[in-house]
C-alpha cells in the first residue's frame, strides 16, 4: 500500500512494455526485490491488461495453482521478470539484467541506431538493504555504472522483526554515495506523486551511474488501525480493518471492482505497447539491413537458436593427451564455445564450481567442499555434473548448453586428472555410462562407480581386480539427474538389477549413494569435514583410494 505511488507511477507513465507479449525483447524490466509485496504488482499488472492475471487470478492470491503465489515467480506469472523472495535477491537479480543491457548496448548499439536500449527498476525494502548480498551486488552497480538502474527503496522504518530502530539504523543515503550511486530522497512517498515523477527524470538524466530513491513511505498506508506497524508486513489486514480502510480512503466500491474510469485510463497501454514494440522492430529491420552479421547474432541471442553443428567445436581427448584439472579443462571448452556462441546464448545459468574436493588439500577444511554435491543433487530442476576429464568436461558443456530451462552446476578440480580411457561426450548426455567391463551378459561380479577425480581411483581398483579374474564393470555416473531420466532398459543395461555387488566412490559426502549402490553396496566417501595436509595423504586418510574400492569388492563378491 505504500509503494502503490511508485507503482502506479512506474507501470502507468515510466515503463515501456507490451502487455500482449511480455517477452518483447526491448522492454523495461521491473524486479520487486521486497517481494511480500507482490499483489501490487499484480494488480498492476492486470490493470496494464497483462494476460496471465484476470480478475479470477486476483480473487485466488496465494491458491493452489494459481497466477499469483505469495512471492513474484516469472515461471508462474508472465510480466514478472524474476522470482523473488528471498530478501536482497531481487535487488541482485535487477544489477545482473542492468549489466545485460550495458554488455548488449556496448555490443551492438551503433551511433545511428541504439537497439538495446531499455531500463531496469527495481523496489526493495528494509529487510533487502539488511542482507549482505544486496551490498554486493550494489557495489558491482556502482563499480561498473549502471547508469540505466534506478531502485527505489522503500525507506519505511519497518522490518518483519518490527521497528528498523531495533537493528537497522545505518545512513543508507552515505552508503549508496560511496558505492558510487546517485542518491535522490522523496521525503513524501505517500502522496508526493510530483516528487517521484521529479526523482524519476533526475535519475533518468544520471548516465554514468545507477541510482536510488530513497522514498520515505508509511507501510500500510490508508489502514486507520495498521499503517506502520510491523503486523501489516506480510500479513492480511483481516475483513474488519479492511472495511476500516476502505472507509478511511473514501472507496465505496465492490471487492475487486474496477470503475470504469480508471479501466479507461489504463486500456491504453494495450495499443500502446504494441506501439512501442512495432516502433522497435522497424528500428531492428534499418539495423538488419545495415549490420546484417551483428543483427543475426543478436536475434539468435533473442531466441536462443543455437547454430547447427555446435557441438562441433568441442575439444575431444585421448589417453595421450596431456592430464589437466577439469578447472583447467573447462577454460578450454569455453574458448572453443566462444568462437560459436558469443554469448552463450539462452543457455540456463552455468555454474562452474571449482575446487571440488579435498583434492585442495593444505588448504584445509574451510576449503573442502564435502556436503555440497549432495546438497546440489537435492535440489529440483538442476543438473550437477561431476567430469572426471576432458572429454566429460566437454560433454558436462554440451549439456549445460542444451538444457535452457533448468541451471547446471559444473563440480571441476583443481588438481590434475589423466584424460582415461572409454569417457565420453556421448556418455556424459546418459548421465551415467560404462567406461570399461570385460564381463559378459550384463553380468558382472562387482560394478565401481566413480565421479570426477575419483573415476581415475574406480579404473586403477578394477585393473587390480581384473587381474585375480574378476568381472569388473566401471560406470562413470557424472550426473544423477540425467541418468534418471533415461529408459528403464538403459538404466539396466548399466546397473542391472541382478548385480548387487555395488561399489562408489567419492570424495565428499556418502548421502543419497544408497540410492545407486542399493542396501547390499558400499559407498566410499567422508561422512566428516576435510584436514589440512597434503592431498595425497588426506585422499589415504580418509580411504579414498583404489586399495579401500579392491577391499569393499572383494567382500561384497
Amino acid at each position: 500500500m505504500g509503494c502503490a505511488p511508485m507503482g502506479h507511477i512506474l507501470y502507468d507513465e515510466v515503463m515501456r512494455y507490451n502487455p500482449k507479449n511480455p517477452y518483447w525483447f526491448n522492454r523495461d524490466r521491473f524486479v520487486l526485490s521486497a517481494g511480500h509485496g507482490c499483489m501490487l504488482q499484480y494488480a498492476l499488472l492486470h490493470l496494464a491488461g497483462y494476460d496471465a492475471v484476470k480478475e479470477e487470478d486476483l480473487k485466488s492470491f496465494r491458491q493452489w495453482g494459481s497466477k499469483t503465489p505469495g512471492h513474484p515467480e516469472n515461471f508462474e506469472t508472465p510480466g514478472v521478470e524474476v522470482t523473488t523472495g528471498p530478501l536482497g535477491q531481487g535487488i541482485a537479480n535487477a544489477v545482473g539484467l542492468a549489466l545485460a543491457e550495458k554488455h548488449l548496448a556496448a555490443r551492438y548499439n551503433k551511433p545511428d541506431n541504439e537497439i538495446v536500449d531499455h531500463y531496469t527498476y527495481v523496489i526493495l525494502g528494509d529487510g533487502c538493504q539488511m542482507e549482505g548480498i544486496s551490498n554486493e551486488a550494489c557495489s558491482l552497480a556502482g563499480h561498473w555504472g549502471l547508469g540505466k538502474l534506478i531502485a527505489f527503496y522503500d525507506d519505511n522504518h519497518i522490518s518483519i522483526d518490527g521497528d528498523t530502530e531495533i537493528a537497522f539504523t545505518e545512513n543508507v543515503d552515505t552508503r549508496f554515495e560511496a558505492l558510487g550511486w546517485h542518491v535522490i530522497w522523496v521525503k513524501n512517498g505517500n502522496t508526493g506523486y510530483d516528487e517521484i515523477r521529479a526523482a524519476i527524470n533526475e535519475a533518468k538524466a544520471v548516465k554514468d551511474k545507477p541510482t536510488l530513491i530513497k522514498v520515505t513511505t508509511t507501510i500500510g498506508f490508508g489502514s486507520p488501525n495498521k499503517a506502520n506497524s510491523y503486523s501489516v508486513h506480510g500479513s492480511a489486514l483481516g475483513a474488519k480493518e479492511v472495511e476500516a480502510t476502505r472507509q478511511n480512503l473514501g472507496w465505496p466500491y465492490e471487492p475487486f471492482h474496477v470503475p470504469e474510469d480508471v479501466k479507461n485510463h489504463w486500456s491504453r497501454h494495450v495499443a500502446g505497447g504494441a506501439a512501442f514494440e512495432a516502433e522497435w522492430n522497424a528500428k531492428f529491420s534499418e539495423y538488419e539491413k545495415k549490420y546484417p552479421e551483428e543483427a543475426a547474432e543478436l536475434k539468435s541471442i533473442i531466441t536462443g537458436e543455437l547454430p547447427a553443428g555446435w557441438e562441433k567445436a568441442l575439444p575431444t581427448y585421448t589417453p595421450e593427451s596431456p592430464g589437466d584439472a577439469t578447472r583447467n579443462l573447462s577454460q578450454q571448452n569455453l574458448n572453443a564455445l566462444a568462437k560459436v556462441l558469443p554469448g552463450l546464448l539462452e543457455a540456463g545459468v552455468i555454474y562452474v564450481m571449482t575446487h571440488d574436493s579435498i583434492g585442495l588439500g593444505e588448504d584445509g577444511p574451510t576449503h573442502q567442499p564435502i556436503e555440497h554435491l549432495a546438497s546440489f543433487r537435492a535440489m529440483p530442476n538442476i543438473l550437477m555434473l561431476r567430469p572426471a576429464d576432458g572429454n566429460e568436461t566437454a560433454g558436462a558443456y554440451k549439456v549445460a548448453v542444451l538444457n535452457k530451462k533448468r541451471p547446471s552446476v559444473l563440480a571441476l578440480s583443481r588438481q590434475k586428472l589423466p584424460q582415461l580411457p572409454g569417457t565420453s561426450i556421448e556418455g556424459v548426455e546418459k548421465g551415467g555410462y560404462i567406461v570399461s567391463d570385460n564381463s559378459s551378459g550384463n553380468k558382472p561380479d562387482v560394478i565401481l562407480i566413480g565421479t570426477g577425480s575419483e573415476l581415475e581411483i574406480a579404473v586403477k581398483a578394477a585393473d587390480e581386480l581384473r587381474k585375480e579374474g574378476k568381472g569388473v564393470r566401471v560406470v562413470s555416473f557424472v550426473c544423477w539427474e540425467l541418468f534418471d531420466e533415461q529408459s528403464d532398459e538403459y538404466k539396466e543395461s548399466v546397473l542391472p538389477a541382478s548385480v548387487t555387488a555395488r561399489v562408489s566412490i567419492e570424495a565428499g559426502s556418502t548421502f543419497g549413494w544408497e540410492k545407486i549402490v542399493g542396501a547390499k553396496g558400499k559407498a566410499i566417501g567422508i561422512d566428516r569435514f576435510g584436514a589440512s595436509a597434503p592431498a595425497g595423504k588426506i585422499y589415504k586418510e580418509f580411504g579414498i583410494t583404489a586399495e579401500a574400492v579392491i577391499a569393499a569388492a572383494k567382500e561384497l563378491s
